[in-house]
């Protein structure tokens, strides 16, 4: 599963793309993903600009003008696609190549720059969701998530306040999204195997 730096590079390939569009159009090629779309989800995209790109934990969020979110999370498999003025490119550098199968294309964004932005998840564990940007961190998505680790709050007092009192094996204690949020196996094993530390 993409973790927090894949995301962020995924966010930051996308945002050249995205921010200061218009959504022109939202193709929707099934009923969901790994949870249903919310009502009448293409057509509350239609015609709205994207502000902003940005990343909680390992979702993307797209602010909206009209004062919404749109809420995207990669799950397992889930990749974007950029198809513009006849080229086509895949934001973010993967070690595996994502999948080019037209028929795992789910969502399409038809967007005012002429530019389309496809949604591709073999798997669809992923998601699309919206909650109002005034109650973010109120959506059910983002309710209970801990810390983010490259944010400026996060230092090691911080660390050790979020660890006191606790038992669980130390891998376990930094995969946990109400601790720390956006970590995952792999960085885990990676950090925990620099520091010298035992999981």
């Amino acid at each position: 599963m993409p973790e927090l730096p894949e995301v962020e590079t995924v966010r930051r390939g996308l945002a050249p793309f995205l921010e200061g569009t218009v959504i022109e159009k939202v193709e929707l090629r099934r009923p969901d993903l790994r949870i249903p779309f919310p009502p009448r989800f293409a057509r509350r995209l239609a015609g709205r600009k994207i502000e902003s790109l940005s990343r909680r934990a390992k979702y993307l969020l797209a602010e909206l003008d009209d004062g919404t979110v749109l809420i995207m999370h990669l799950g397992m498999s889930g990749s974007f696609r950029i198809e513009a003025d006849a080229a086509t490119a895949i934001p973010g550098a993967y070690y595996h190549a994502r999948s080019e199968r037209r028929a795992h294309d789910h969502v399409v964004f038809h967007l005012s720059s002429g530019a389309k932005v496809v949604f591709n998840d073999p798997r669809r564990f992923g998601l699309m969701d919206l909650a109002p940007c005034s109650d973010i961190n109120g959506a059910r998505h983002f309710r209970g998530l801990g810390v983010e680790p490259l944010g400026n709050a996060f230092d090691g007092a911080m660390l050790a306040k979020l660890f006191g009192g606790r038992s669980a094996p130390l891998k376990s204690a930094l995969m946990d999204q109400r601790l720390i949020a956006g970590l995952g196996n792999i960085y885990v094993c990676e950090a925990l195997w620099r520091a010298h530390l035992s999981p």
